[in-house]
């Protein structure tokens, strides 16, 4: 089953050491995974495995330099998942609106029943 770009970024980002990974590269550029394992409380392994994701994703990038593997954000996709969150924010607090009003409306139907 293939998955679509977006779901892929939200299954990526969804994850806390991910997150941690991925806010190491912003703040520090470019970094190998032993780099970041200094960094973080898992394993070398396990931040490998959290690269792999944020790649699949689009989030990261690698390059060969020398004997390393350097890790980087690629900003366009970072953008890309900024826009596409705030954009979903923007539709709950419509809906949250919405629902809000609802409950406003239903709130003074009920009071000005119980008046009657």
């Amino acid at each position: 089953m293939k998955t679509e770009p977006d779901d892929q970024l939200w299954s990526a980002i969804a994850e806390p050491s991910r997150r941690r990974v991925l806010d190491l590269l912003v703040s520090g550029g470019k970094a190998t995974a032993s780099a970041l394992a200094e960094q973080v409380p898992f394993t070398r392994q396990a931040v490998s495995k959290h690269l792999v994701v944020l790649e699949e994703a689009g989030l990261v990038s690698r390059r060969k330099q020398g004997r390393d593997v350097l890790f980087q954000v690629e900003s366009g996709r970072l953008d890309q998942a900024t826009r596409a969150m705030a954009d979903l924010a923007s539709r709950w607090d419509r809906r949250l609106d919405s629902i809000k009003r609802l409950a406003e409306s239903a709130h003074a139907e009920a009071k000005e029943g119980s008046r009657r």
